[in-house]
């Protein structure tokens, strides 16, 4: 199973895809997808949606894990990271995805083992899971790392429980 991990912006997109071989986790490609601040909101979106959409299509994820939105500081940057979220959605619907949304705390608590844990905790955890030779750079592409390992986590969890069921 190949999963897509994202953390929306418009300044920095972060991706991750992680597959699942047996009981191990590869890396297969991350990074980010950045526009400028001097771009126009729309073209900003336009070019995180294209390039999400080419990199769905080279890899053809199996799911696409989101974090949700959560802000309890600084709402200003609500809507800028809500319009950019509603692209990778976009990019979801049009690519057929199976799409996975978790909280931050989710997020964390499936990485570190902690919901709390901070950047720095998840970000090392990140790159010893999935045996990088040095943390991934920007954040954003950490957070996506992490994101892809907590969906490939909970659809191991929600196979595991079907088949128990059966």
């Amino acid at each position: 199973m190949l999963a897509l991990g994202i953390d929306p912006g418009t300044a920095i997109c972060g991706y991750g895809f992680v597959e699942q071989a047996g009981s191990r986790l590869v890396p297969r490609e991350y990074g980010a997808i950045t526009t400028s601040p001097k771009m126009r909101m729309e073209d900003r979106l336009m070019k995180i949606y294209d390039e999400l959409d080419a990199l769905i299509k080279k890899h053809q994820p199996d799911v696409m894990g989101v974090e949700q939105l959560f802000f309890n500081r600084n709402v200003t940057t609500a809507i800028p990271v809500g319009q950019a979220r509603g692209i990778v959605l976009l990019a979801a619907a049009k690519n057929n995805l199976q799409l996975v949304e978790r909280t931050p705390l989710q997020v964390k608590q499936s990485v570190t083992g902690y919901g709390k844990a901070t950047k720095e905790q998840v970000i090392y955890m990140v790159t010893k899971l999935l045996h990088l030779p040095e943390p991934p750079k920007p954040d954003d592409t950490a957070d996506a790392l992490a994101i892809a390992i907590c969906t490939t986590h909970c659809l191991n969890s929600i196979a595991w429980r079907n088949q128990l069921a059966e």
